[in-house]
């Protein structure tokens, strides 16, 4: 592996879960030269599932502003900061977006059009082969009735008696009902895609990857990005590329984008930024799935196994997934003091949109994110809905007694997110005037330059976005090589 920082055929920012895939995929054809910049460490991410290293004790997380409400406080949100990215600190869940999610993409993204590459992308030897691949990178694996926690069994077991359809596959097309959540795992390690996709290919003579190496700024030269600034080892050098892949994720990838004069004019501008292409979407139409929890003081609190899950089983309902984590937070999270039980309750489909705002001209400051959650009232009854379906279900579980958190006066009041963030730069035609990316990701107004994360989505999953983003990039990365037309 070269150790080379100069020039790339493709030069990929962002080692997260798109950003090695690309460069994984790319660099298979010898005589492309492709350099993969991370700004996080290379490791240092616990790799057992029932540890999720996104604490305030956690080394390899960016830390975020954010405020959930629009009339709420400033909180923080945390990414993966690490080669592999957040699909190397989550819970493994690795659930595909459903057939009807993808009739809210353009044409050219159907679920006919991205069912080879949800089959390329993995090895999952369960189910039905119409839906499933065998020999890709990624091992899917799902867990055992028989190896189910104390708490996924019960919640299986309240779901079905009161009417829910088992579903032993949740990444079927229309699949919905209770059933075991697919794992990007492997004997109850996280199987990140860094893991998968970068890891067995690092003799390349062609792949080059900088692990603390983060992108500042792009380069043009007129209309064409021809490269990138990095910051590696405190020195600032240019990187030139024939061309570049931005996989910095729904909150880097727009900061970059609007640090390089590449965003709306009017945000642009109130920072004293130079303008080089205005385009009004880059960092709008944030989205991501609000998460209230129904917390509850476990009957039998018996310790986590490393090896096992944060979430086994999850219920798919009207636009809810309720989640039951195996152990409190505090056991699972480190620097996290929270010795409840709970049920998580996610709105799926949510109406409110938010954006990314820059808050200084340095690009050295994290941007906010802005989630302004619950604005329709549509958004706050479905929530509510979910709260006392958990109620139901915690009350025929026999998991335990629900807790006196407050919840009584204000169920909503311990509102959170799930962290599925996307469509900050989101895919769309070319008479979308908010559309950042063509059909085939290439970002509009600029040659060279496209994306290839989670921004892209032009439309929010109704199920967690892990698994879709890894199918996104497959394809970005055919595109980028011109494997397809």
């Amino acid at each position: 592996m070269s150790e080379d920082l100069s020039y790339a055929d493709v030069l990929v920012v962002g080692g997260g879960s798109a950003g090695c895939v690309v460069a994984g995929r790319v660099s298979a054809d010898p005589d492309c030269v492709v350099t993969l910049v991370e700004a996080g460490p290379r490791t240092g991410a616990p790799g057992q599932l029932g540890v999720l290293p996104v604490g305030p004790a956690s080394e390899v997380v960016w830390r975020y502003p954010a405020q959930l409400r629009e009339d709420g406080p400033e909180t923080v949100l945390a990414r993966g900061r690490v080669v592999g990215g957040s699909g190397a600190v989550n819970g493994g869940y690795f659930v595909r977006a459903t057939a009807e999610d993808f009739t809210r993409w353009p044409r050219s993204w159907s679920y006919e059009e991205v069912l080879p590459h949800f089959r390329r992308l993995e090895s999952d030897p369960f189910g039905d082969r119409a839906w499933h691949g065998d020999s890709g990178p990624m091992p899917v694996t799902r867990t055992a009735s028989a190896d189910l926690h104390r708490v996924g069994a019960a919640f299986v077991d309240a779901a079905t008696a009161a009417g829910f359809d088992y579903r032993a596959d949740l990444n079927e097309p229309d699949a919905a009902g209770v059933g075991p959540v697919p794992l990007n795992a492997r004997d109850g390690v996280r199987v990140s895609t860094a893991d998968a996709y970068l890891a067995p290919h690092l003799d390349r003579p062609n792949l080059r990857v900088h692990a603390g190496a983060r992108a500042v700024r792009l380069v043009r030269d007129g209309d064409r990005v021809v490269g990138a600034e990095v910051e590696q080892d405190g020195r600032t050098r240019l990187v030139c590329a024939g061309t570049v892949v931005l996989c910095a994720g729904a909150v880097g990838t727009p900061h970059l984008l609007m640090h390089s004069g590449i965003g709306p004019a009017k945000q642009l501008s109130r920072l004293g930024l130079p303008i080089a292409v205005d385009l009004p979407g880059v960092g709008q139409g944030l989205e991501d799935h609000p998460e209230v929890t129904l917390a509850y003081r476990p009957a039998d609190p018996g310790p986590p196994r490393p090896d096992q899950a944060v979430l086994q089983v999850v219920l798919e309902t009207d636009d809810l997934e309720l989640r039951p984590y195996t152990a409190p937070f505090g056991l699972t999270v480190p620097g996290v003091d929270d010795p409840f039980g709970r049920i998580g309750v996610a709105l799926m489909r949510p109406r409110s949109r938010g954006e990314i705002v820059l808050r200084s001209a340095d690009p050295a400051v994290p941007p906010l994110v802005r989630y302004r959650y619950l604005r329709e009232g549509a958004d706050r009854s479905a929530l509510a809905a979910g709260l006392d379906l958990a109620g139901e279900l915690l009350a025929a579980s026999g998991l335990g007694e629900p807790a006196d958190s407050g919840a009584a006066t204000d169920p909503l009041a311990g509102l959170g997110t799930s962290m599925h963030l996307s469509g900050s730069c989101r895919m769309g035609s070319a008479d979308d005037p908010h559309a950042v990316v063509d059909e085939r990701c290439r970002v509009v107004g600029v040659d060279g330059l496209w994306i290839g994360d989670g921004a892209v989505l032009p439309s929010l999953p109704s199920r967690g976005p892990h698994a879709t983003v890894v199918m996104v990039a497959e394809r970005v990365a055919r595109f980028v090589a011109g494997l397809d037309a």
